[in-house]
């Protein structure tokens, strides 16, 4: 009799493996303002566009994002690019549910274990929430919203005009510099990172088809990913990609 395989590891295998990104280090100064145009940057490759969070079973997001990393003996620096015809946001209160916007997300396991891991999502009004689980939540994890970024920087830049959409914008960028010191003893792994090290990461894009004011009750949003879990929960980290530090 030939063996079933469960849907959900069909589509797991259709996916293929977790994406790398290979990671230089900073050699001049970053200043963070979301332009993405100081000089370092242009060592670091721009990512793979990316995908449905399901993966290759949808179509290919309807607007691209991309991002690129660098690191240095101080910061963790994370840029990117979000297309975007109407930006928009709402939420100006720290730790609000950014994900109710549009939004850009983070998500960092530095042991790689696929338990304890940070989580921060931004908007295009530079609004941040900052979280730590102690392990994902279909194993009971718990959401520590108490946990912040100390020195954290943050930046946006917005091509067009924000919250105006009479007009038709080119997109917003997003420009990070997360302290090592951040991840604290919770990272049990050197800080900053040794060259070779590898993390495991991944981005999100909450993407919604309308603003709050017009949205249409039920609407769903759209998730686009840098490496595809294969189902709609970013919370499976042993499907994140894989940052490498070099020099």
């Amino acid at each position: 009799m030939a063996m079933m395989i469960p849907v959900i590891a069909l589509l797991w295998m259709l996916q293929g493996e977790p994406r790398t990104y290979v990671s230089p280090k900073a050699a001049t100064a970053v200043t963070i303002d979301g332009a993405l145009d100081d000089a370092a940057w242009q060592k670091a490759p721009w990512s793979e566009e990316f995908v449905d969070i399901e993966g290759a079973v949808k179509a290919k997001p309807r607007l691209r994002t991309r991002m690129k990393m660098l690191w240095d003996e101080e910061y963790l620096y994370i840029g990117a690019e979000l297309e975007e015809p109407d930006v928009w946001a709402t939420l100006t209160k720290h730790d609000s549910v950014i994900f109710r916007d549009n939004d850009f997300e983070v998500f960092v396991d530095p042991n790689g274990d696929t338990l304890e891991y940070f989580e921060f999502e931004i908007n295009a009004l530079n609004t941040g929430w900052d979280l730590f689980l102690n392990k994902p939540y279909k194993m009971g994890g718990r959401a520590d919203n108490s946990w912040e970024i100390p020195g954290l920087k943050s930046g946006i830049r917005v091509k067009g005009t924000l919250n105006h959409p009479a007009d038709r914008d080119e997109g917003w960028s997003v420009e990070l510099a997360i302290p090592w010191k951040a991840f604290g003893e919770r990272a049990r792994m050197p800080l900053p990172p040794r060259v070779g090290d590898s993390w495991r990461i991944n981005f999100s894009r909450v993407e919604w088809r309308s603003r709050p004011d017009v949205r249409v009750k039920g609407e769903k949003e759209d998730n686009w990913v840098w490496s595809p879990q294969g189902v709609i929960n970013m919370h499976v980290p042993e499907k994140w990609g894989r940052v490498r530090f070099e020099q």
